[in-house]
Formats: C-alpha cells, sequence, structure tokens
C-alpha cells in the first residue's frame, strides 16, 4: 500500500525533491505539500483506494507522513472509523 500512495503521491504533490528520497516519516508538508495539493492528494487517494475520508478525520496530522496517509487507509478499508 506504500508503494501506492508513494506513486500517488507523486503524481499528484509534484514535490520538487524526489518521492525516493521521502522517508514513510518524513513531514510531507516539508517536502513541500501545499493546502492545494493535500486536496487533490485526498481525492486521487479516494479515487484509488475506494474510500471516503471523513471530515472528522481532514486535518493536518492525516497529511502530515505517508505513514499517517497508510495508517487511515488502513482502517478505513477496514470500516472502523477513528478520529
Amino acid at each position: 500500500m506504500k508503494n501506492e500512495l508513494r506513486q500517488i503521491i507523486k503524481d499528484t504533490a509534484h514535490f520538487e525533491v524526489s518521492m525516493d528520497s521521502i522517508s514513510d516519516d518524513d513531514d510531507l508538508y516539508e517536502a513541500g505539500l501545499s493546502s492545494l495539493n493535500t486536496i487533490q492528494l485526498m481525492l486521487a487517494i479516494e479515487r484509488h483506494f475506494n474510500i471516503e475520508i471523513p471530515d472528522q478525520m481532514l486535518n493536518r496530522h492525516l497529511f502530515q507522513s505517508l505513514n499517517s496517509l497508510a495508517d487511515a487507509v488502513t482502517t478505513l478499508q477496514c470500516g472502523v472509523s477513528s478520529v
């Protein structure tokens, strides 16, 4: 799943640094994630994984790192919504 998320981020966020140089815990905002990219990323993740991210999960922490995104996708795919 993390490889799929990496590809989605690469296709959506257009960072100036390579996604290959970003670790699973690196701050995506520090890597260049903008508010517009965040919206595009959310929509791309929802489409790709056939999930809907609930409003209560939409915050800066969700998009902070590859790990936080993977945790959220896993949670939503299991049908368990957490804040």
